[in-house]
């Protein structure tokens, strides 16, 4: 049978179907052989809420997608041009997202009478047999029956061999767009060696899913996308979570600091856990505490004594550990507090993502209480962000809140990771013994940078009493002067904004340096904002793009940034948090826009408010 074959420059792939249905195990599959073949790509999971909604219903959809392109690419895709859909629920809940035209891959079994009832859908209806799909290319494929019809000769249940229909339809997609499936293989040898029938079932599911797009006649066209041209170098696929542990490790073995989490499980933070506890060949420490507050303050006496301490959380986790950065920014102690912001407020949506932490992160504590705050833009940037905080955290003696999101922690792209030599040193001076002319440690005795001594505990000749009451300057003795509480205020909110001082200046992402409009974003908005600008500056509009990695403080220079634009744009997944600090900070007349659904801000979306201020300026 003649088959053709047709190049496509990008591709957005959705794989969709129950919880138990294994998808995004079959997604990060499809993602990391992709990534093997030099193809730019950038991910969205898309998890279910419930940890085990009820099989076949519309809130156990479990989603993955997955864009890749022979260009460079910025967001997971507005829309896809195939979805995957392992039952009725996973169909209807994903259509919106298709684009008119795009291809359907359905399996059958999944869309029989209970599990279109369990999808609400009205009885007698079964989208897969109505007009409804008209718009739309649909192959039916009965995966269940022909995995089970492959894994006859295994000795297994019923139910076991269904586990295997991911990989049915990962290796009908390693046909469809002309993969080599020998990676795939090699994980499920690594995983799965020592228990032969289930390596042996997935083995022969991927190869007979291949081998039915191969001799089936309904598909008579292969897919391929060519290489991307990225700068050359040595690449890897990441998660953020992932790049986030890898830049504590790096940043611990540039300082020689070792590192202690102390830290309690919350989606979507709980990765970073499980990721540095595999790594104590590097001196990694890791304190599956039993709740909040014990975590934090198990890592502030960690620093306290001299390690890199570090407590991993999410929106409600810091509510928790609010007293505590307190007490750690009074102590002024390194300590690195990351937030995997999720959606809120109280439980909220613990599997979507928001950027509704930055107003916690600014004034979320009792009294006056400033700390730094870093954030991180894409899932390969969590890497530098957590190197860079940590510097930040152990050179100014603070604590350092770093905010990334549940997209962000998640989502995977290429990453060319840097070598040990490329990364700037992080100097750490420990004071060891009593200077010239001193007869006594003083603790709270500043340098230019208004940064106090780091003294091991035990040290001789430097014992000293450190707490949460107000500290006398100088002598770090209990002091309830009233001047006294207003001069030392005011130093810990010099110390931190003397911090700008030692931060780069703020760059445009792209854009002329004076103009119409300019875009300023933060955290994971970056790649639908640089997206969007692109378009727009390829038609010809004078419009800019600034992302912040450093929040608090602001670099030095971008109140003389944000006065060479006459309109500002920012875009927030929140309620407008960013936006009243810089209008506060810098008097501007900014403009939001808000998008609060648990699921990324998209180019498209971006693309029309642009132009929409654009109309009103003309």
């Amino acid at each position: 049978m003649s088959r053709k074959e047709e190049v496509l420059q990008d591709v957005v792939i959705k794989f969709a179907g129950d919880s138990g249905d294994g998808m995004q195990l079959t997604g990060s599959q499809f993602t990391n052989n992709t990534a093997l073949l030099g193809i730019d790509l950038a991910t969205f999971p898309d998890f279910p809420a419930e940890i085990r909604a009820p099989q076949g219903t519309l809130p156990g959809v479990s989603g993955y997608q997955l864009r890749f392109s022979s260009d460079r690419v910025f967001t997971p895709g507005d829309e896809c041009d195939v979805l995957v859909a392992m039952n009725a629920a996973a169909l209807k809940a994903n259509l919106r997202a298709l684009k008119k035209g795009g291809k359907i891959i359905a399996n059958t079994d999944g869309f029989d009478v209970k599990n279109l009832r369990l999808a609400n859908y009205p009885d007698g209806i079964n989208p897969l047999e109505d007009d409804s799909l008209t718009n739309y290319e649909v192959y039916r494929m009965d995966v269940t029956k022909m995995t089970r019809e492959a894994l006859k000769d295994i000795q297994m249940g019923t139910k076991e061999k269904d586990r295997a229909k991911n990989m049915f339809v990962l290796g009908f997609l390693y046909w469809m767009y002309n993969r080599d499936m020998e990676n795939t293989i090699q994980f499920l040898k690594d995983k799965f060696g020592k228990k032969a029938e289930i390596l042996d079932s997935n083995v022969k599911a991927l190869q007979a899913g291949y081998n039915f797009g191969d001799t089936t006649e309904t598909f008579t066209t292969r897919f391929r996308v060519e290489k991307a041209r990225m700068e050359s170098g040595t690449y890897r696929s990441i998660m953020g979570n992932q790049a986030l542990a890898f830049g504590l490790i790096a940043a611990s073995q540039k300082s020689g600091l070792p590192i202690f989490l102390g830290t309690y499980p919350i989606t979507p933070a709980s990765d970073i856990l499980h990721e540095l506890s595999k790594h104590k060949s590097f001196g990694v420490r890791t304190f599956q505490a039993e709740d909040e507050i014990a975590g934090i303050t198990a890592a502030i006496g960690a620093a306290y004594g001299g390690l890199l301490g570090v407590t991993t959380t999410s929106g409600p986790g810091m509510a928790l550990k609010g007293e505590a950065m307190g007490l750690a920014m009074m102590l002024e102690i390194p300590l690195l507090i990351v937030n995997i912001q999720r959606g809120g407020p109280s439980t909220g949506l613990p599997t979507k993502t928001e950027q509704s932490d930055l107003m916690q992160a600014y004034y979320g504590r009792n009294g006056e209480s400033p700390i730094p705050i870093v954030s991180a833009s894409t899932p390969s940037d969590c890497f530098a962000a957590a190197y860079e905080a940590v510097r930040i955290a152990v050179q100014h003696m603070t604590p350092v809140i770093l905010l990334s999101d549940g997209y962000i922690a998640n989502g995977a792209e290429p990453w060319r990771f840097p070598k040990a030599d490329d990364l700037a040193p992080i100097e750490v001076s420990f004071k060891t013994e009593l200077g010239h002319g001193e007869d006594k440690f003083q603790p709270y005795l500043r340098d230019e940078k208004l940064v106090r001594p780091w003294a091991i505990p035990g040290t001789p000749g430097l014992e000293h009493r450190i707490g949460g009451l107000e500290k006398q300057n100088i002598t770090g003795n209990v002091s309830y002067d009233p001047e006294n509480h207003q001069l030392m205020v005011k130093i810990r909110q010099e110390k931190v904004d003397k911090i700008a001082d030692y931060i780069p200046e703020q760059k445009l992402d792209s854009g002329p340096e004076k103009g119409k409009v300019l875009v300023l974003g933060w955290g994971s908005t970056y790649g639908a904002i640089k997206s969007a600008v692109a378009e727009l500056q390829e038609e010809g509009h004078s419009v800019s793009h600034a992302h912040l990695r450093y929040l608090r403080p602001f670099p030095r220079n971008l109140g003389d940034m944000l006065k060479n634009f006459e309109h500002i744009l920012i875009p927030e997944i929140n309620n407008g948090q960013l936006i009243k600090i810089i209008r506060d900070q810098f008097l501007v007349d900014a403009k939001a826009y808000n998008k609060i659904m648990g699921v990324p801000i998209t180019k498209t979306e971006l693309v029309m408010k642009l132009q929409e201020i654009f109309s009103e300026a003309n």
